[in-house]
């Protein structure tokens, strides 16, 4: 008998002891009982228990409250009549790819991007590893400016030009499936006065000096997706190309950096 279940996950539960937790989900107790039966031998702490009738989606979704940072405010589309007057209001709705606002790193991106515009308007921005496209999306509505978005995800791309549609910011955005900085959109748009990079600290370090070359002077990059305990490193390699930090932004165990490059003289 093949048993195909709907879902299955595996969890740590003990990491000192070595214990793990799987838990399969079935369409119905007929599959579910026959699966027991075949791990009893194997799994005798194993058992069966009745998933409740609710709309898990809506549950799931509530738990997305809208983020604010700065004078950013993005929601779901479940929480669209929530919207507030005035501000820059988006929607991003949780989806197949990473970037709803709810994460550290974004949300100091957003925050850092926020007192950038304080003082400055960026006219030239690329938004590196996009995800959901909102830090891309933030600028293109702040600006109305035409913003450049690229990942190495073709998932990421698709979802980033939707929620581009759904914002009515179509005519403002470009993106594209790019791997590293040598795509002939990024290299033609070249130098930007802004640039997000919010992805890991490994790719961030080898990218630094290609990063680098692309920002104008006295050019600004937000760089994230990095722990407090890399920092440090990122700081060093950043520096290391002619950019000094301006400010940082840490949001429980993440951090947000704010780079610029110095002027040529």
């Amino acid at each position: 008998m093949l048993l195909d279940p709907v879902v299955v996950t595996i969890n740590e539960t003990d990491e000192s002891q070595g214990h793990w937790e799987t838990i399969a989900w079935f369409e119905t107790e007929f599959e579910a009982d026959a699966a027991l039966e075949l791990l009893r031998w194997h799994a005798p702490h194993a058992q069966i228990i009745a998933v409740p009738d609710r709309d898990w989606v809506r549950e799931s979704l509530a738990g997305l409250a809208p983020v604010t940072a700065g004078r950013f405010f993005l929601h779901g589309s479940h929480d669209r009549p929530s919207r507030r007057v005035g501000g820059v209001s988006l929607e991003i709705d949780a989806g197949t790819a990473f970037g709803t606002g709810h994460h550290g790193t974004t949300s100091g991106c957003l925050l850092a991007f926020d007192a950038i515009l304080k003082k400055s308007c960026p006219q030239r921005i690329l938004d590196l590893g996009t995800g959901t496209g909102v830090l891309a999306l933030s600028g293109a509505i702040s600006l109305r400016k035409k913003v450049l978005a690229t990942d190495i995800d073709a998932e990421a791309i698709r979802v980033t030009k939707l929620n581009a549609k759904r914002n009515h910011l179509g005519p403002w955005l470009e993106a594209v499936v790019a791997t590293g900085l040598h795509h002939r959109k990024i290299t033609t748009h070249a130098p930007y006065d802004l640039i997000f990079a919010n992805i890991l600290a490994r790719p961030l370090a080898q990218l630094a000096t290609g990063l680098s070359r692309l920002l104008a002077p006295r050019g600004t990059i937000i760089l994230s997706g990095l722990t407090c305990d890399q920092e440090r490193w990122i700081r060093a390699a950043y520096r290391g190309c002619g950019l000094c930090v301006q400010r940082s932004i840490h949001s429980g165990n993440w951090v947000a950096l704010v780079m610029t490059k110095k002027s040529r003289r």
